[in-house]
């Protein structure tokens, strides 16, 4: 008889496409497109929802609510190191501010182009939607949008009830964005004033933004579960004829991102002397991330190396610039993107915009930026600008269907615009390191490290890891 023991089968593992993320969020939107049309004809409406059309709206709603639980703690952490940072760089202020600035120009060139877009475009336009029952006709105010911007109390909330047909009152808490994006600013420049008594506050602050970026990459992980329940309760609730107006709205966005990365761009450089081959052979490993992780957070080792190493911004400056722009440097998410959905939501509900609602759009935009925080952007964007110009929210979740494949060439386009500023401000103010900047590119941002770079990176560990680690997330 035989003693020899038999080893146990080899365990099949899965494609390694079908493990990937892009590949479960296509597949989502399948799943999601098929359940919300067999919803829809199986007799779901708003009026008379069946189980199906139930669960989709349910596990859509709920996604959201995940997002919007982890933006206040994550835009408070991350504005406060950002502004944290600044201890490290001589002539902090007039760099700061110039770095603001040509956040705020850029910002204002991109919101512009995505105005003119959405006008030209009319991407929401002949979908002959009902306005929602909630929506008053309230446009907003000048007064209002400033008002708005003194904190009610430290975490921006809002308290605001509803009295349901049988007599239920309802009482829900909301977050004002801008108000919690004041209340960092002004606990981050305390923090640098009172120097080093704020050390533990600071450090302590460092690690709670670290721990909140890990929570809300578990969420991001699970969006395949919330795009199949947001792009199903659209189906079901507005068809299959209301969605096909979504590929217009696609359409005008990434034109207007091209418009901004291809021809905005390359004239700003140009206009500094710098060579535009330079800056995209530069910036591109970092912009390629981007658009593959969908995260301006998750890029941001890889985006503040290439920034150094290959466009020769200082590092002393670039450890300020290149986190602060990841956190509010956002002209695909907060630029471009909110300025066409706005009208693509007034169009869908047959909504006129006023000549003082473009404008307003264009401020929020400008203002607001720092609000998207380097992950949510988009979402928390568009709500912040529907939300000021008194639009109906319920177009949002319609939105929310196609953002997998809008959020890819807007995490590009922002973290484009993360690297270029700091370049523009350094060539300003004559601290670029031209020999750099014009250097032969390898194709690999680390080639150039020696032993000592490697022990003192920009993110602590071996420079390679840096770049697995902006993979893995």
């Amino acid at each position: 008889m035989s003693t020899e023991t038999s080893s146990p089968p080899a365990r099949r593992r899965l494609p390694r496409w079908a493990t990937s993320f892009g590949p479960q969020i296509i597949a989502a939107l399948v799943v999601g497109l098929a359940l919300g049309l067999l919803a829809k004809y199986t007799g779901h409406t708003k009026e008379t929802p069946n189980g199906l059309g139930t669960t989709l709206a349910t596990l859509g709603s709920s996604y959201v609510a995940l997002l919007r639980a982890a933006v206040v703690p994550l835009i408070f952490t991350a504005v406060v190191s950002s502004i944290a940072n600044l201890r490290a760089v001589n002539n902090a202020a007039r760099l700061a501010g110039q770095t603001l600035l040509w956040f705020a120009i850029t910002a204002l060139i991109s919101v512009v182009i995505g105005i003119g877009l959405g006008v030209l475009f009319q991407p929401g336009a002949g979908t002959d939607a009902t306005q929602p029952a909630e929506y008053t006709g309230s446009t907003g105010s000048w007064w209002a949008f400033l008002t708005g911007l003194v904190p009610a109390n430290f975490l921006g909330l809002q308290a605001s009830s509803s009295v349901a047909e049988s007599g239920a009152v309802t009482t829900a808490l909301n977050f004002n964005v801008l108000q919690v994006l004041v209340v960092a600013v002004a606990v981050g420049i305390a923090a640098l004033k009172v120097g080093k008594q704020a050390e533990t506050f600071l450090t302590f602050n460092a690690s709670a933004l670290a721990v909140i970026q890990k929570v809300l990459w578990w969420i991001i992980r699970i969006a395949p579960l919330g795009t199949i329940g947001l792009i199903g309760n659209a189906v079901a609730v507005y068809g299959w004829d209301t969605i096909g107006s979504l590929g217009k709205f696609t359409l005008a966005i990434y034109v207007g991102l091209a418009l901004v990365l291809f021809a905005v761009y390359p004239a700003l450089i140009k206009a500094h002397g710098l060579s535009v081959r330079q800056y995209f052979s530069g910036a591109w490993p970092a912009i390629q991330l981007a658009f593959v992780s969908r995260s301006s957070v998750g890029t941001l080792p890889l985006t503040q190396r290439v920034t150094e190493r290959n466009l020769g911004v200082p590092r002393g400056y670039a450890s300020f610039a290149v986190p602060l722009g990841a956190t509010t440097k956002m002209d695909g998410c907060a630029a471009i993107y909110p300025a066409i959905a706005a009208i693509f939501v007034a169009q869908f509900f047959g909504i006129d915009l006023t000549l003082a609602q473009y404008f307003l759009i264009a401020l929020v935009s400008v203002l607001g930026s720092a609000a998207t925080a380097g992950t949510t952007g988009a979402v928390v964007m568009l709500t912040l600008t529907l939300s000021t110009l008194g639009l109906p929210l319920a177009g949002v979740g319609l939105l929310l269907a196609v953002d997998p494949i809008l959020d890819m060439g807007r995490t590009a386009v922002n973290v484009a615009g993360q690297a270029l500023v700091p370049t523009i401000v350094s060539r300003r103010e004559r601290l670029l390191d031209l020999d750099l900047y014009n250097a032969r590119r390898t194709g690999d941002p680390f080639a150039d490290d020696s032993e000592q770079d490697t022990v003192d990176s920009v993110d602590g560990a071996a420079p390679n890891d840096g770049i697995s680690a902006s993979v893995a997330r």
